[in-house]
């Protein structure tokens, strides 16, 4: 299972309209630490299969959706529920603390 390419045409229907909570990695082609959590995320698609939807979007290619939720720096990993903003995630971290912030948001509100 791999992550979702999210692009500013399809946020809305991927992430605002899902019904799972959503990881959101925002990343570029050029960020260094962006590289060191995307195997991290990766595996998280995979691991949170069925439970989790995971996406990369490129802050780049899609400046509405970045400049939208106000992404200023990169790595920066959202986790929408019920289509809101639940936590974030700013710089490169241990797979572990992304782990933990996805586990708070799968317990029953």
């Amino acid at each position: 299972m791999h992550p979702i390419e999210l692009n500013d045409a399809n946020f809305q229907q991927e992430v605002i309209n899902s019904n799972v909570p959503v990881l959101v990695d925002f990343w570029a082609v050029w960020c260094g630490p962006c590289k060191i959590i995307a195997p991290y995320v990766e595996e998280l698609a995979g691991e949170y299969e069925g439970k989790v939807k995971v996406g990369k979007l490129d802050v780049d290619n899609n400046p509405q959706v970045s400049m939208q939720y106000g992404i200023r720096s990169i790595p920066t990993l959202l986790i929408f529920r019920d289509g809101k903003v639940a936590d974030q995630i700013i710089g490169a971290v241990p797979k572990q603390a992304i782990a933990q912030k996805l586990d708070a948001q799968l317990q029953p509100a």
